[in-house]
């Protein structure tokens, strides 16, 4: 547990938990690892908007995070001895569910985007992400370039215009996106998770 200077507090941890996780259907608590989807949610919305608005709060990682949400909600309580072992079974599920983005090229074909993570500046991209539950290849795409750098791309990309590859066990399809102009301003709709 996170010393008491670091502990989110209660009134924040009830707002989230409300919010994110009392709210998830019976039938989907049992599934500790769908329920961790729901933890992140809230560790995001914590992040972006109580840690950005107070310098007090303690931007903490997820692992601490869900600790404290574990040991908050009721139903979750019973299953904080565990978390190491449900945040490891989370991890691998992420990492094979697919991700769909863009590659976008100018009308010259000389350029193409690159993304950056807010929190891994080492690393450049595509603009990309993963897919939800019942939604297509293509509107995760849309989407996910949408929210990441504020194009809409939906009339210029087609289904079957992408490069695809298995990357330790992670579909990740790019869709081929052409004739992106120059002077398009790009900006992220999501907060911190692309780089400005």
């Amino acid at each position: 547990m996170p010393s008491d200077q670091q502990q989110i507090p209660a009134k924040v941890l009830d707002d989230l938990c409300s919010r994110f996780i009392i709210n998830i259907p019976a039938e989907q608590r049992d599934d500790l690892v769908r329920v961790l989807f729901a933890v992140e949610l809230a560790h995001w919305f914590y992040i972006d908007f109580y840690c950005e608005d107070d310098d007090d709060l303690y931007i903490c990682n997820i692992r601490e995070f869900a600790q404290q949400i574990f040991q908050h909600c009721p139903f979750l309580r019973d299953y904080v001895h565990n978390l190491d072992s449900i945040l490891s079974r989370w991890r691998g599920y992420k990492l094979s569910v697919p991700t769909y983005g863009a590659v976008l090229i100018d009308p010259t074909y000389e350029h193409i985007l690159l993304v950056r993570g807010f929190y891994n500046r080492e690393s450049w991209g595509f603009p990309k992400g993963k897919v939800q539950e019942n939604e297509s290849p293509l509107k995760c795409a849309i989407r996910e370039v949408m929210e990441e750098v504020g194009f809409d791309m939906k009339e210029r990309a087609f289904d079957d215009q992408y490069l695809e590859r298995d990357l330790n066990g992670q579909l990740i399809r790019l869709y081929i996106v052409k004739q992106v102009p120059l002077d398009t301003k790009f900006a992220p709709k999501t907060k911190n998770e692309i780089k400005v």
